[in-house]
C-alpha cells in the first residue's frame, strides 16, 4: 500500500500486510511466556523447543517475534534454516553457511566435527548456545532431524551445544512419533501451541493492530465483531479479510471502513435461478 493511501487514513503502516513490523505484532501471554523462557533461559540451557499448531495461527509469527528479541541478546548467534526440506548433504551446507563453517558434504565426518568446534567455541566464549530457527520443519526429512540431534550435543547426551527452535504443524507431531524421531522427541524441553484463536483474542489482535498502525476508529466497532465472527478462529482469515477491506475502502475512498463494506465484498451472491412470476408473464 502506497504512501498516498496510508494518508487518506492516517495510517504509519499497513496493520494487515504480512510485512507488518515486529514491533506491532499482537502477543498473547502465551507466546510472551515461551519467547521470554527462549530468551532467558533456553539460550543458556540448550536443547530443542517446539511450536506447533494449525496453519494460520501464528507459528511463524512467533519464529519473526523471537528472532527480533534473540536479535538484542549480546553475543549469540542465530540463524534460520531456509529450506527445510533439504537432503542431508544440502542440509550440512546450508549450515556451513548459516554458521560460517566451510564444509565439504563429500566428508560429512569434517563437517560434523567443525560444526560441533564451532558451536563449543561460541558456548565457552559466550556462556550463550548458537540458535538455530527451523519454520516448516514437518518438511525436514527423518535423516535430516536425526542427524540435528546427533549434530547438537555432546559429552555423552549431557552438554546440549545449540539451542534448536521446530515450527510445524499436526505432521510434524505425527513425524516425531516415528520410530527413528522418538529420541529427538522426548528431548523436546519447551513447547508452544498455537491453537485457534477465541472471539475475544481475534478482537483484542484487530484492536492492537488498527491502534499500533495510528488509526484505531479506521474500523466501526460493528465491523471488527463482523470480522471476528467470521474469521474461524484464525489470525491469518482475520488479516486477509480486514487487508482486502481496506484496500476496496482506499480504492472508494471512503471516510471509515462499516459492515455495509463487509456486505459488500464478501456477501455471496444469490446464485439461485429467480422464479418468473405471474407478473412477469
Amino acid at each position: 500500500m502506497n504512501h498516498k493511501l496510508l494518508a487518506l487514513y492516517g495510517l504509519k503502516f499497513n496493520p494487515f500486510s504480512p510485512e507488518l513490523p515486529t514491533k506491532a505484532i499482537f502477543v498473547p501471554p502465551k507466546v510472551e511466556n515461551f519467547c521470554w523462557r527462549i530468551e532467558h533461559a533456553q539460550v543458556r540451557e540448550g536443547g530443542f523447543a517446539m511450536i506447533h499448531g494449525d496453519p494460520g495461527t501464528g507459528k511463524s509469527v512467533v519464529l519473526r517475534l523471537l528472532a527480533q528479541r534473540l536479535s538484542n541478546v549480546p553475543d549469540i548467534t542465530v540463524g534460520a534454516i531456509n529450506h527445510p526440506q533439504s537432503n542431508l548433504a544440502d542440509f550440512y551446507r546450508e549450515l556451513g553457511d548459516i554458521f560460517g563453517v566451510a564444509l565439504r558434504p563429500s566428508n560429512r565426518w569434517a563437517g560434523f566435527k567443525a560444526l560441533r568446534e564451532r558451536w563449543l567455541s561460541h558456548l565457552e566464549s559466550s556462556r550463550i548456545r548458537a540458535v538455530l530457527l527451523i519454520d516448516e520443519a514437518q518438511e525436514m526429512t527423518p535423516q535430516a532431524l536425526s542427524e540435528l540431534r546427533l549434530l547438537s550435543s555432546a559429552r555423552f547426551d549431557s552438554q546440549p551445544l545449540l539451542c534448536v527452535v521446530l515450527a510445524g504443524d499436526a505432521r510434524l507431531i505425527e513425524k516425531l512419533r516415528h520410530d527413528d524421531l522418538v529420541p529427538l522427541g522426548s528431548r523436546i524441553r519447551t513447547r508452544l501451541t498455537t491453537e485457534f484463536a477465541s472471539r475475544q483474542e481475534l478482537l483484542a489482535c484487530l484492536e492492537h493492530l488498527l491502534a499500533d498502525a495510528g488509526n484505531a476508529s479506521l474500523m466501526t466497532p460493528q465491523l471488527r465483531h463482523t470480522l471476528c465472527d467470521h474469521a474461524a478462529g484464525n489470525y491469518r482469515i482475520l488479516t486477509t479479510m480486514a487487508a482486502e477491506l481496506l484496500a476496496v475502502g482506499a480504492q472508494r475512498e471512503l471516510p471509515q471502513l462499516d459492515e455495509k463494506l463487509y456486505l459488500d465484498v464478501f456477501a455471496q451472491p444469490d446464485s439461485a435461478p429467480k422464479r418468473r412470476t405471474a407478473a412477469a408473464r
